[in-house]
């Protein structure tokens, strides 16, 4: 399960169907010990140029959540609230990182040790299996850590991060049948074409009572899912 919050505001607490630049560089914050505090390991952080690839859209879900005993906000008593929280459920993405070569070498050490506990948006939904791959065999399909390839080319390439057999030998068959299969994806696009979308998740301040954010230009677009991304053999685990 994840959580990418955008617009998680009193009782109404959001999530975008991708990861967020700022709940990715939270993670990556974790992962180094950067604490909430430190404006410029935040800008660090945010500084890297991300993209996502979307493996598996995954399902909208939906919380309530009841606190009692809330202040009324003419302070003469207390009343009980619900929340809505709402979270992907089955989701799969791939997220790749380009910048500094230093930094990346620090962050893929930081996400296979991390410092401290990671998760997807919510402390409660961590990592169900490694996010890159140690170079261990027998492990599940996973990041492949650090690579010296443009990220255009990493995210058209990479092996599709999905394990259910069932699931890959589907898309094979859709592969071979329709000719044409497309995973969505979402890139930091610099610049103010009729192209990009504007996004407001870009961390400028993630400190406690200060948490300010800025906006960000993306493309979304599509590559496609070809039978050389799915069919290299996937080692059982448990």
């Amino acid at each position: 399960m994840q959580s990418w919050g955008t617009r998680s505001r009193f009782i109404v607490r959001d999530t975008a169907t991708e990861p967020t630049k700022s709940g990715v560089v939270g993670l990556l914050a974790a992962a180094l010990g950067v604490p909430r505090h430190d404006d410029a390991g935040i800008a660090a952080l945010a500084a890297l140029r991300m993209g996502v690839r979307v493996d598996r859209e995954g399902l909208m879900e939906r919380d309530f959540h009841t606190a009692q005993n809330v202040p009324s906000t003419l302070g003469t008593g207390h009343r009980t609230i619900v929340s809505h929280r709402y979270y992907l459920a089955d989701a799969l993405f791939l997220v790749v990182l380009e910048g500094d070569s230093g930094l990346l070498a620090r962050l893929r050490d930081a996400v296979r040790r991390p410092r401290w506990p990671i998760f997807f948006g919510r402390k409660a939904f961590v990592p169900t299996r490694p996010l890159l791959a140690s170079g261990h065999d027998g492990e599940p399909r996973t990041g492949a850590g650090l690579v010296d390839r443009p990220m255009d080319t990493v995210l058209t390439e990479h092996p599709w991060l999905e394990l259910r057999h069932d699931a890959r030998k589907q898309e094979v068959r859709a592969i071979r049948g329709a000719g044409s299969v497309t995973l969505r994806t979402i890139v930091d696009s610099p610049g103010t074409g009729l192209e990009n979308e504007l996004r407001y998740d870009h961390p400028v301040s993630l400190a406690s009572g200060d948490r300010r954010f800025a906006t960000r230009a993306v493309r979304v677009g599509e590559v496609p899912l070809t039978e050389e991304m799915v069919s290299p053999e996937v080692a059982r685990c448990s």
